[in-house]
């Protein structure tokens, strides 16, 4: 195969055939190339006769693949799908995308506009995508010098693309149109209709189940270099895994559509769902659970980073290093933005601290995680934490769990700044949020913690009156840790990760309980995730909610064990979506939280601490829980969340062009 490394993710080395618009605008393909081939203007039989051009334009295809982080050049920028959750608050206004579903203003009308919405059906290169993968697939055979291999693993990798950008556009709008061929733009009066849900699911699945018999299981650690972010038959058959879960699920596998206000025909309503319920969905995506774990079984190679020792420390360092080393063995498949390792590559989700340089592109550095995120993470031990137990705790003054010890203790001796920091809850919290009380620093080799401490509190270095005002990184009291990593991603390329194996071990769990109602089965496939941070297994550290028995009460919690273990990486709205829980998670009022710092009479004080030399780093505070009013939300004020929500409108533009669009209901 032609190596990846220089030229993944880098649309100046690479050729791409010029769409005018997505592929259903006027079906009008022209066969330019935005990237001249050295030597001049190339025409596509120049491309495709040339096995190094062909190469760069699979690769340009790469480039177009969803990357969830917005990146230095990406000015124009929705949001992420978190920011619609219970789990964080996005503060800056000029987030269009989240502004539109905050504030109710998306419609059919203006969903085409760039950043309209988080996903626009015409700006993501799902189409543009698509159209190029299956150009390859229809002149790859006629490229000279490739062997008959090779010819296979393209067309492998390019089918993994197109179920990809198809998955990526399924779970935001259902069905849809089904290309399977290319157009020359001379055509006239084609019909390319919406398809059914069944209809795309099962065009996402064959593709898959076509390339995984073509590809790679895995690339070794010689090969992670040059070809990381390449689609592997590991990749093809998780993201099959993840496509059936989502399709089993109630918003499409019920006995009642999500939304009933439309005038379609009960035919044109299986376009935005099955029409029934029925638990062979389930037992199909158990299936595939099951055939990916045999596989890993028979070759191996992906692996959950374990931790080298058993501090908190170094469970912090296990779980980074899962998702955000570029050769950990548990990513099963990601994206690159670019190989830069500077400004290029960095992300702005995260808050100014420490000195760092406020970046050209700030847009995103105010989405902050909320109160209801912070409390869903266990203690240490994995028991979870209540704040009403640890508020009394506080008052009476006696416990290890009182909420002065909610995210560390300490111990001092004769220095006025801690000489161990011992942290008291899921490791993975620390990983995801900014928190009071905890270093900077996090040494990527031995786990161990150094340098200053969060100064979280109000008036605090770190903090100031962010969470008095609700504004810039830290307005909910806290801040972003993942992705942010004290600037570390700053310095190092970074990647997109679109199925991790932890993901899997959740899944799999999943698909126990909802086709076998194999409760247990599906408890040990989740302790395998929290046992690599730490915790004790979830029945034992939950007697009360008779998790062996109960499926109701074991689906929360696996619902809530998916958002620590994959903050950020667009699972919890779909998680949201996917079950319908907008009424109960997306209409109760959100909060922040904040601190305020006890001088030693007991009396609130918002000075600073760093480099104070004389008295001991702060301890004791008083913790005020407050209404996040910032950007509110127009399902805070109604107290009923619309379930035309749950999936996007198409644009009225596509609706119109009438080759078969019909829209979503409610909108």
């Amino acid at each position: 195969m032609k190596k990846f490394r220089n030229i993944t993710m880098l649309a100046v080395t690479a050729m791409t055939l010029l769409t005018t618009a997505s592929c259903i605008d006027e079906i009008k393909f022209g066969n330019a190339f935005l990237d001249k081939a050295p030597g001049g203007t190339e025409t596509e039989d120049t491309i495709f006769g040339s096995p190094e051009y062909t190469h760069r334009f699979l690769n340009n295809i790469y480039n177009k693949q969803w990357y969830g982080l917005p990146g230095f050049t990406r000015e124009n920028w929705g949001g992420m799908s978190g920011a619609l959750t219970d789990c964080w608050q996005e503060h800056f206004p000029s987030i269009s995308g989240v502004m539109a579903y905050y504030r109710g203003t998306l419609t059919s009308k203006n969903a085409g506009g760039t950043n309209s919405c988080i996903f626009s059906y015409t700006n993501q290169n799902v189409w543009e995508s698509v159209w190029e993968c299956l150009k390859l697939l229809e002149k790859v055979d006629n490229v000279p010098g490739m062997s008959d291999a090779e010819r296979k693993q393209i067309k492998a990798e390019a089918k993994c693309l197109i179920a990809t950008r198809y998955f990526d556009a399924f779970r935001w709008f259902g069905g849809l149109p089904i290309i399977e061929k290319t157009y020359t733009g001379m055509e006239t009066n084609y019909q390319i209709p919406r398809a059914t849900v069944a209809e795309t699911v099962d065009y996402m699945v064959k593709l898959l189940d076509e390339a995984a018999q073509d590809l790679p299981w895995s690339y070794n650690s010689v090969d992670a270099e040059t070809e990381l972010g390449r689609w592997t038959k590991a990749g093809a058959m998780a993201l099959k895994c993840r496509i059936l879960i989502f399709a089993a699920s109630p918003l499409f596998n019920s006995d009642q559509p999500y939304n009933t206000q439309t005038s379609a025909t009960a035919e044109q309503q299986l376009d935005w769902w099955y029409g029934n319920y029925d638990k062979a969905r389930w037992d199909r995506a158990l299936h595939a659970c099951e055939d990916f774990f045999a596989e890993l079984n028979r070759n191996g190679y992906y692996e959950l980073v374990q931790a080298d020792g058993t501090r908190p420390e170094d469970y912090r360092l296990a779980y980074r290093k899962a998702y955000f080393n570029l050769d950990s063995r548990e990513v099963i498949h990601s994206v690159r933005y670019t190989n830069s390792d500077k400004q290029s590559s960095w992300h702005f989700y995260g808050p100014k601290f420490n000195g760092v340089t406020k970046p050209k592109n700030n847009n995103g550095r105010r989405m902050c995680p909320t109160q209801e995120y912070v409390e869903m993470f266990p203690w240490a031990d994995g028991t979870p934490f209540n704040w009403e137990e640890s508020e009394r705790e506080q008052k009476v003054g006696t416990g290890d769990k009182k909420l002065d010890n909610m995210f560390a203790t300490y111990t001092f001796g004769k220095k006025v700044t801690p000489t161990a920091t011992h942290l008291t809850r899921d490791p993975r919290l620390y990983e995801s949020v900014l928190v009071n009380g905890i270093p900077f620093s996090l040494d990527w080799t031995t786990g161990n913690m150094a340098g200053n401490f969060h100064e979280m509190w109000v008036g605090g270095i770190d903090v100031g009156q962010q969470a008095v005002n609700e504004s810039n990184g830290c307005a909910t009291g806290y801040g972003l840790n993942k992705y942010w990593l004290n600037e570390d991603y700053y310095r190092r390329a970074c990647q997109w990760v679109t199925i991790r194996l932890s993901d899997m071990y959740l899944m799999y769990a999943e698909a126990l309980i909802q086709s076998k109602g194999d409760l247990t089965g599906a408890i040990a496939q989740i302790d395998k995730v929290r046992a690599r941070v730490g915790l004790k297994g979830l029945a034992e550290c939950n007697p009360d909610k008779n998790l062996t028995s109960d499926k109701d009460a074991l689906m929360d919690e696996l619902l809530r064990e998916r958002v620590c273990e994959l903050g950020l990486e667009d699972t919890r709205w779909f998680d949201i979506v996917r079950y319908k829980l907008g009424d109960k998670l997306l209409t109760k009022q959100l909060h922040g939280l904040r601190i305020y710092r006890l001088d030693k009479d007991g009396k609130r004080t918002q000075t600073k601490w760093r480099g104070d030399k004389k008295e001991k780093m702060p301890t004791h505070f008083d913790y005020e829980k407050f209404v996040i009013s910032v950007q509110d939300r127009g399902w805070w004020h109604t107290g009923k969340f619309e379930t035309k929500w749950y999936l996007t409108p198409f644009p009225m533009d596509e609706i119109n062009k009438g080759y078969g669009c019909i829209q979503n209901p409610g909108w």
